[in-house]
């Protein structure tokens, strides 16, 4: 079959450019502001020949929000072109809402407060899709799925753009001369749907969502690692095995973990933006393809019903020297203990800044209830060698081109651009600043260091007074997601529990 897409060298344009030549192609948004590298512009042009070889019919275009959710539109093949020459509009407020989709800024105002222009009368802002995200969605009938940065309608970078913020840690990064390399280990809970029926209690409304979904468990748990057990799940795995690979996601391992009805799903480990997308793509997957099959997998961390061990995401990482491609961390013959000095300086910039960055780490309410003694997650700012139990692990040694640091005080609800960002932003102060490392723990829940911030409150006050977080991120940024997150924490606050109505009502 001629691919609809083909053209004559003298029509389509020659040389070393991948550019569109043609009339139609010129004068886009993406055009216009000069949006697309090279690079994408080669990964739209294979992007159309696919959608005509495997006659794609629809086309998700998806940009992340601030909570780490995908949100975008559905686009028929005859406008998936248009979209792809000046993208598509979506509202602004989007990016100032809380988990409950409730507004936290007057988004009708001239002056929203928010400290930026261009959100005024919650106008439009411009999802630009990136053409090297394509994939296709083998869940779901002639279907694609391509992720999106937004832009303000006159071309101009939206702040708020979580995936563009961490490409710019990143780049300052390479400016130092590293690349930051990330693997990811994301544990969830997949439980048995009871009641697929949606109720009148499920409707909610912004600032009060509906009732969650009724569901039962699928493993008994404090079995870890038990064979027969995920084979009681086959059915999840297999389908979960099949739609991440056709995805063409880095997939290493789908284990039972401890807790019941949990699980975790393991990716190589790559270059931190690659990673990120990655983790963004497969829990969407995860959930979806769960639901196919009567399940309901949740990245929250500490669901009610799963109390006995909560869900983590163990991130994983380590530079690479970008003048002679090995490992930052790699301790050499000089060099005491499991880390190089350029190691030692970035686990002390990690451990300066974990209360500030926890916020990132763990955006939820939820996730400060996994901040728990000897529960196999941290609970207090320590390092240990090898040791499971403290916020940061440190993997490898001399000789060992895989020397890492793992970060086990995130949850996996985390915004991955955001989450990977603020270790970057971390641990490059670390770097910068040839901060001195402080002792390894042997007892992480015995020792007198610092304790990580019991709630999200907390966290936010901590992210608020980090000074290398303003300047890394910019005033308007910290106080954005700052706000976005306290009055998200004062909802909660307001909220009346079963444990206060259990403790009190009958008591006093």
């Amino acid at each position: 079959m001629r691919n609809v897409d083909e053209r004559d060298v003298a029509e389509g344009g020659g040389g070393a450019s991948a550019r569109p030549m043609l009339a139609k192609d010129r004068g886009g948004f993406v055009d216009r502001h000069d949006l697309w590298t090279e690079t994408q512009y080669a990964a739209a042009a294979q992007m159309r020949r696919v959608i005509d070889e495997l006659g794609i019919e629809m086309v998700r275009f998806g940009f992340v929000d601030q909570h780490g959710i995908v949100r975008g539109k559905t686009i028929a093949r005859s406008a998936v072109a248009a979209a792809m020459r000046s993208g598509l509009t979506a509202p602004s407020s989007l990016l100032l809402k809380d988990t409950s989709g409730q507004s936290t800024y007057p988004v009708f105002a001239a002056d929203t407060g928010v400290g930026v222009a261009g959100f005024a009368g919650a106008g439009d802002i411009v999802l630009v899709p990136d053409p090297t995200s394509f994939r296709i969605v083998p869940w779901a009938d002639r279907t694609g799925w391509i992720l999106c940065d937004v832009r303000f309608p006159d071309g101009s970078p939206v702040p708020f753009c979580t995936r563009s913020l961490l490409r710019e840690q990143l780049r300052k990064m390479a400016d130092r001369g590293y690349q930051m390399v990330v693997g990811a280990e994301l544990e969830f809970h997949a439980f048995r749907v009871v009641d697929a029926g949606f109720a009148s209690d499920r409707v909610g409304r912004p600032g009060a969502p509906g009732a969650a979904v009724s569901v039962g468990p699928t493993t008994p748990g404090s079995q870890l690692l038990h064979e027969e057990t995920l084979d009681g799940l086959d059915e999840l795995v297999q389908a979960l095995y099949t739609g991440l690979n056709a995805l063409d996601l880095p997939l290493r391992s789908i284990e039972l973990e401890f807790g019941p009805s949990q699980l975790e799903l393991t990716m190589a480990a790559a270059d931190a933006a690659t990673t990120a997308d990655a983790v963004v793509v497969c829990r969407s997957a995860v959930r979806q393809i769960a639901r196919r099959h009567g399940f309901h997998a949740t990245f929250m961390s500490r669901p009610q019903g799963a109390e006995s061990a909560s869900t983590g995401w163990h991130l994983h990482q380590s530079l690479t020297s970008l003048h002679t491609g090995r490992g930052a961390f790699v301790p050499g013959e000089q060099d005491s203990g499991p880390l190089s000095v350029t190691g030692q300086a970035y686990l002390e910039g990690l451990l300066c800044h974990a209360a500030g960055a926890s916020v990132f780490a763990t955006p939820t309410v939820n996730g400060y209830k996994r901040y728990q003694s000897f529960s196999l997650a941290p609970d207090r700012v320590a390092w240990g060698i090898d040791n499971k139990g403290a916020m940061v692990r440190a993997v490898g040694g001399p000789g060992d081109p895989a020397t890492r640091l793992e970060n086990r005080c995130g949850e996996p609800a985390a915004n991955p651009y955001l989450y990977i960002a603020a270790q970057a932003v971390s641990g490059l102060d670390g770097v910068a600043r040839h901060l001195e490392l402080r002792p390894p723990t042997t007892s992480p829940y015995d020792t007198s260091a610092p304790l990580l911030p019991r709630s999200l409150g907390d966290a936010v006050s901590a992210l608020e007074s980090d000074e290398v977080f303003r300047a890394a991120f910019g005033d308007v940024v910290v106080d954005w997601y700052a706000h976005l997150k306290r009055t998200e924490y004062e909802r909660y606050l307001r909220h009346v529990s079963d444990w206060e109505q259990r403790e009190y009502f009958g008591l006093f």
